[in-house]
């Protein structure tokens, strides 16, 4: 069978195919310490469990509207105008399978063949496999550990061509939980709106920050820069719901409009239950949120003391997210054979540096327990004493 061109420009996930292998292989009796999920290992809170579950019971289980149900966008616009000081309406909001598909939805609204798309490195491995589907072209702009892996306003401004269409920005971010001061985002509102580009921000990691770290939406920085801004978000990090697959894009009008169009042609609406679920996530209670964060703040704290104990290592301790972002290159081995090694020798899973476009690095989820992180990083520690 003859497949779409296409189709051979895209690269695998590489984090879904090491969380399968390790999944594999301790379903097979082995005892794997995994890093490699980007999910939290909490539970779904139970109200909103049970939210569903009423749901269900009173017959919501029928197809809804394609742009999602109309109290979840309410709820949604409350939500970016309390919290994140965006003006939106319910009528700039699409309910998505998930972030990743509120991001997918975007770059077919958006983007034509040859319309570049700026991509901050180290970046998800997503983004640029989205661009490259939509027929665009990712431009991938390398940042480094003295810059907190953030792109300068300097370095976006040298990027910028007349075939530039788009800026992804991730704060916090996947993978390095590097998060954008407030005046770092002032700085590059300002370029986005001098350079008249459109900005996606990535948000789905706001609720997880540390050490007093702020989140400021881009779009909360100037009407001009809110014109400008697209927001994708979900209920997946910060609510413990990866499997609900319920995200959102929030957006001019007219881009909501196109988007909706692609969805009804494609997924049509989010299963109609769980949306209820994620109205009681953002209507209810928010304590399951703190006492998530809590927890990832003080495994946070445990994993980086432990890897920055391991010689030949060195990462920047991270401001947000759930993850470490570890540099490996003083070991003289790139990332892919490193966790190949990492798993197959010391049953440690974690994902190549390669996939997030910096091969010297690895990623390492805390979002597991603390026994887990004490016996993992031992036997890394093992490993990288080997290689020395």
């Amino acid at each position: 069978m003859k497949l779409a061109g296409r189709v051979s420009q895209v690269t695998p996930s590489l984090t879904l195919a090491i969380d399968s292998k390790a999944k594999a292989m301790k379903r097979a009796g082995i005892d794997i310490c995994s890093f490699s999920a980007g999910e939290p290992d909490f539970d779904t809170p139970d109200h909103i469990k049970q939210a569903a579950i009423a749901a269900i019971n009173e017959g919501k289980t029928r197809y809804g509207p394609a742009t999602g149900e109309p109290k979840l966008r309410e709820a949604i616009a409350a939500k970016l105008q309390r919290e994140n000081q965006l003006d939106y309406k319910a009528e700039n909001i699409i309910v998505t399978n998930g972030g990743k598909h509120s991001l997918y939805n975007l770059m077919m609204a958006m983007i034509d063949p040859g319309d570049e798309v700026i991509i901050p490195a180290p970046f998800w491995l997503s983004y640029p496999e989205m661009v490259k589907l939509a027929d665009g072209v990712p431009v991938i702009v390398q940042t480094t550990p003295e810059s907190g892996y953030k792109i300068t306003p300097e370095q976006l401004r040298q990027a910028i061509t007349p075939k530039t269409k788009l800026l992804v920005l991730n704060s916090p971010s996947n993978p390095t939980g590097m998060v954008y001061s407030p005046d770092e985002i002032r700085s590059i509102a300002q370029v986005v709106v001098e350079s008249d580009l459109f900005v996606v921000s990535d948000e789905i990691y706001e609720k997880l920050l540390y050490d007093g770290a702020q989140h400021l939406s881009i779009g909360a920085v100037s009407p001009e820069a809110f014109a400008r801004t697209i927001v994708s978000h979900g209920f997946a990090k910060a609510y413990s719901m990866t499997g609900w697959r319920v995200g959102y894009l929030a957006a001019p009008l007219a881009l909501i409009k196109a988007t909706s169009t692609i969805q009804s042609h494609s997924t049509s609406n989010v299963c109609t239950f769980a949306q209820y679920g994620a109205i009681a996530a953002y209507e209810g209670s928010q304590d399951c949120v703190e006492n998530m964060r809590v927890a990832f703040a003080e495994r946070r704290q445990a994993i980086f003391d432990l890897v920055n104990q391991i010689p030949g290592l060195s990462c920047v301790k991270p401001d947000g997210a759930f993850y470490l972002f570890i540099n490996i290159g003083k070991l003289g081995i790139s990332s892919l054979p490193f966790c190949d090694e990492l798993l197959s020798q010391h049953q440690v899973a974690a994902v190549p540096g390669i996939a997030f476009g910096a091969d010297d690095h690895i990623r390492l989820s805390y979002a597991t327990d603390m026994t887990t992180i004490e016996k993992g990083i031992d036997r890394l520690a093992a490993f990288v004493k080997s290689k020395l």
